[in-house]
């Protein structure tokens, strides 16, 4: 509309000498807006922030240890979380009771499905058992491990640090009882600034609590005199 109403302007100035001036001036500082609008414009909108996503360190379960199976089949279920576990944001918590997300620093997958594909790799890959597989499949296992994700976060401190907290239960499915359970919970300190640096804090976080259930396990099966 505004370019609309200089063109009318400058027609009617156009019959003078001074109106010429007058048209030519505005015509020139409308070049010069027309020419500088596309730099503001993008110096204003700026490149889309692109996404950063992160995955967990996850084993080949092809390359397993030296097999010693010990004929049992092993189901890992669906590890429960609250809903923040359960969507691809980084979390980060301010204080005792504030949490929030990332927008641009994304996992992979969701953190309670990352660590419980962790926990099936790496217990299908020690070779210690019959079979391990998710619970999802149509099998029937003889035993059941279920756990729950607390906490998958950078928590404040100096130096800040990547917490994880996570409880499991194996139940036997014949009888349905709960057969044994372990209770995980440690911060692991960030040795930099920068989400890559957080993301590895939690990743040996979550191996270091991987290696925990597996030696637990080995340790409850052990004594189980139908498993050696």
């Amino acid at each position: 509309m505004n370019i609309g109403l200089i063109g009318a302007n400058t027609v009617v100035m156009g019959n003078s000498r001074g109106g010429r001036r007058r048209r030519a001036g505005m015509l020139k500082t409308a070049g010069w807006v027309l020419a500088a609008m596309p730099a503001a414009m993008l110096a204003g909108c700026g490149a889309a922030r692109p996404m950063q996503y992160y995955q967990l360190t996850v084993p080949n379960d092809m390359a397993q240890a030296e097999p010693n199976p010990s004929g049992i089949s092993l189901a890992i279920g669906p590890l429960t979380s609250s809903h923040l576990y359960r969507e691809d944001r980084l979390v980060y918590s301010s204080g005792a009771e504030q949490m929030g997300t990332y927008e641009y620093q994304r996992w992979t997958e969701p953190p309670a499905e990352m660590v419980s594909e962790v926990l099936l790799r790496e217990l299908r890959a020690s070779g210690r058992y019959r079979e391990v597989y998710s619970q999802r499949s149509s099998s029937r296992s003889d035993y059941v491990l279920r756990g729950r994700l607390y906490d998958f976060k950078e928590v404040p401190g100096s130096p800040l640090a990547g917490r994880v907290t996570l409880e499991w239960e194996l139940h036997d499915t014949k009888t349905g009882s709960i057969v044994w359970s372990h209770h995980y919970g440690h911060d692991e300190a960030v040795s930099g600034k920068d989400v890559p640096a957080m993301v590895a804090a939690l990743d040996k976080n979550v191996q270091r609590a991987v290696s925990e259930v597996k030696a637990g396990l080995d340790q409850y099966f052990a004594s189980v005199p139908a498993a050696k």
